[in-house]
């Protein structure tokens, strides 16, 4: 069955107002979203990039304390991201990763283009060592959640274009577990074509949508006192 086409045109709608919403300091670079787009928003994409984490917090706690990983609380959590930030921003500068940060936490937007070749889920060797680094410091920050999430374009089924989004989200998190990243702190889903960031119509647009996010949370001391 074909993917109800009203709800994915208030998906795109949803993603384009918070793309066009997206503002850079002028004096540090940095690309955060505006209160106007986060407003704008209404709901749509359900809080998908404001704050919350796959499968919820509850059914990670446990896993995360586990883990022997604590939290972060006050002043403490701005800090620590905004330090992750810094180093991630100077680890993908010129790679076509980009990073935008709304309020606490981070997102990393990695291209196709840059990240697999057209219909593989093999990452691309060249984008290995770019990856490798973006491992290096999760797993250097390790007081964070990280989502993996793939998306695609409208091009072909909904059915094929769900199961590669999930292969190539499950492969650059194996690769961030096999590079040292925690695995109790990773979680995937792939949204198919659902969730676009620019129009399908056009080729640039469908590049864009190609794409694996990587969705960064830092993990609260609230969150593990239950």
């Amino acid at each position: 069955m074909r993917t109800n086409k009203a709800i994915i045109s208030a998906i795109s709608l949803g993603a384009l107002t918070l793309t066009s919403g997206c503002v850079t300091n002028p004096e540090t670079g940095n690309r955060t979203i505006s209160k106007a787009a986060i407003g704008g928003l209404g709901g749509v994409v359900g809080g998908y990039l404001l704050g919350d984490i796959l499968g919820g917090r509850n059914d990670r706690t446990a896993k995360i304390v586990g883990a022997g990983l604590g939290g972060l609380a006050g002043a403490g959590i701005g800090y620590y991201m905004d330090e992750q930030e810094k180093k991630l921003r100077e680890q993908t500068a010129g790679t076509g990763v980009d990073v935008t940060r709304e309020g606490d936490n981070l997102i990393l937007n990695m291209p196709s283009n840059v990240t697999f070749a057209v219909d593989s889920s093999a990452i691309d060797p060249e984008f290995q060592s770019t990856l490798g680094t973006v491992a290096d410091t999760l797993s250097q920050y390790e007081k964070s959640y990280v989502d993996v999430l793939g998306h695609t374009d409208s091009t072909g089924s909904d059915s094929y274009n769900q199961s590669l989004s999930e292969r190539r989200a499950a492969s650059v998190a194996n690769f961030l577990t096999n590079s040292g990243v925690q695995r109790e702190r990773l979680a995937t889903r792939g949204f198919g074509e659902s969730q676009p960031v620019a129009s399908n119509s056009t080729e640039e647009g469908r590049a864009a949508n190609r794409r694996v996010e990587i969705k960064i949370v830092p993990i609260r001391q609230d969150d593990l006192n239950g």
